[in-house]
């Protein structure tokens, strides 16, 4: 089947270099994509080999999360990026950032829609978008990661589509836009349950504010998932156990409320470690969809799945596109406005499962920085599901830098998420449930559960310091 079938577009097809030159310097660009996954590729590179050949670019970059090398890393190092919104995962970017030579500002992944289509970021001059097909009205067919697409689309003045022909055809159909109005219009989102279709299967776009279309044929740069070691088994299985506990106790129903997982190594065995459990009937309701969410759908756990991003590694991704259609019916590609909206994650009772950096002995999370100074990636969603869930779990092994660092500490370098929305912490050691404790109880029972061994005497002489030193009994603090 044709990708391109709008009749109109059709005259305006280009290489990318030709599309690259029709972005002015200084624009404030708005991107696809989601956690290294449906993010334009040719165009931004053909942006930055503008500024390796001299010209002072100067763009700002609006991402609804993630995007690949091939996005971030050419125009950080071309120097043609100065300023950029949401969460990123580059190094060459973020070397920049922490230097101050890109200005960057972390988003919550709920808010950054709601600030396109209010104006906080000012115009949008240019939407640059990765889709796997147009439609014959000129509405496009989305990626495996919706990401803001349907705003960038409604609210950016002009757009660049890259039809990228390595995405599958048969991806048509397993999305769910459901585009918001601007405040104080804005309309309740009817979801309850993680199933619920309420919006269309393409994003809505008016040709005429197209301005080039180029075909591509570059796969996504998202890495592959690191395979579940002791440490990360030991860590599901105090998080399964859990769930059985409070099922047992009348706290959690059975079948259990959606699951909501984070992005990477730690996260993925979680779900892999549900999905080789006895536990039934499950769903998923969260931003991004991994490789364990395959797992658990295919192992008949899940019936229902859904997030703004389908970001399966490089090993699987051949595998799945080959199957797609064993998944349609099961997963839901959403807007990540309704992903993350806190209305429909307090309603759903979600349950949250986040990694953290570090975390203190007051229950205070850091999520996003290194030495309380540099960033790392960004918060994503994490503050948007910790919040609103109806319990936030956060995990972390113990230590870190081959066991030189302890992960809990006396105070985080950062605070990402505070002690008043963090609930159950879970390390390789143990799971600490801080639901109900004062603040000298969450230490305590942290370092009981939660700390390496060779760091506990020195957390406890810690505390004692700080009981010794004067401070309330609601400040772990030495005086």
């Amino acid at each position: 089947m044709e990708r391109i079938r709008c009749e109109a577009l059709k005259s305006k097809i280009m290489s990318a270099d030709e599309a690259a030159a029709l972005v002015k310097p200084g624009s404030v660009i708005g991107v696809s994509g989601f956690t290294a996954v449906g993010y334009p590729k040719a165009v931004p590179m053909a942006i930055a080999k503008r500024a390796e050949n001299g010209e002072d670019m100067h763009v700002t970059i609006i991402a609804g999360g993630n995007v690949g090398d091939q996005l971030d890393g050419s125009l950080a190092r071309s120097g043609a990026m100065a300023r950029r919104y949401g969460f990123q995962g580059n190094k060459d970017l973020r070397k920049l950032v922490n230097a101050g030579k890109v200005q960057y500002c972390d988003v919550h992944v709920s808010h950054s829609p709601y600030l396109v289509r209010n104006g906080y970021f000012g115009k949008i001059d240019l939407a640059i978008l990765e889709v796997a097909a147009i439609r014959e009205d000129g509405s496009l067919i989305s990626s495996m990661a919706a990401g803001m697409i349907d705003v960038l689309t409604e609210y950016a003045e002009k757009i660049i589509i890259e039809v990228n022909d390595t995405i599958p055809l048969s991806v048509e159909g397993f999305h769910d836009l459901f585009l918001l109005k601007r405040a104080p219009n804005t309309q309740i989102i009817p979801i309850t349950s993680a199933g619920d279709r309420i919006g269309t299967p393409y994003a809505a776009c008016d040709p005429s504010k197209v301005i080039a279309v180029v075909k591509t044929s570059l796969q996504d740069l998202n890495a592959n998932l690191k395979e579940p070691d002791e440490d990360m088994k030991k860590i599901a299985s105090y998080i399964i156990q859990f769930f059985k506990d409070e099922m047992k106790a009348g706290r959690l129903p059975d079948p259990l409320p959606p699951l909501q997982s984070g992005v990477g190594g730690v996260a993925n065995a979680v779900l892999e470690g549900i999905a080789n459990s006895d536990l039934e009937n499950l769903s998923v309701y969260t931003e991004v969809m991994q490789d364990a969410v395959l797992s658990l759908i295919d192992s008949g756990k899940v019936k229902s799945a859904s997030g703004t991003a389908l970001t399966i590694s490089p090993d699987r991704r051949e595998e799945l596109y080959a199957n797609l259609d064993k998944y349609r019916g099961k997963i839901l590609i959403r807007s990540q406005e309704v992903t993350n909206a806190p209305e429909v994650i307090r309603r759903l009772s979600c349950i949250a499962m986040n990694t953290a950096i570090e975390v203190d002995l007051a229950g205070n999370v850091n999520s996003s920085h290194v030495n309380g100074t540099d960033i790392m990636n960004g918060i994503g969603g994490s503050c948007d599901y910790t919040r609103n869930s109806g319990i936030s779990i956060f995990t972390t092994l113990s230590t870190a830098k081959n066991g030189t660092i302890s992960c809990i500490v006396p105070h985080v370098g950062h605070v990402d998420q505070t002690e008043h929305d963090t609930e159950i912490i879970v390390t390789e050691q143990g799971l600490a449930d801080l639901r109900g404790l004062s603040a000298y109880e969450r230490a305590d029972l942290l370092i009981e559960k939660c700390a390496h061994p060779k760091f506990k005497d020195e957390l406890k002489a810690y505390v004692e310091k700080a009981k010794a030193s004067g401070a309330g009994m609601h400040a772990i603090k030495v005086l």
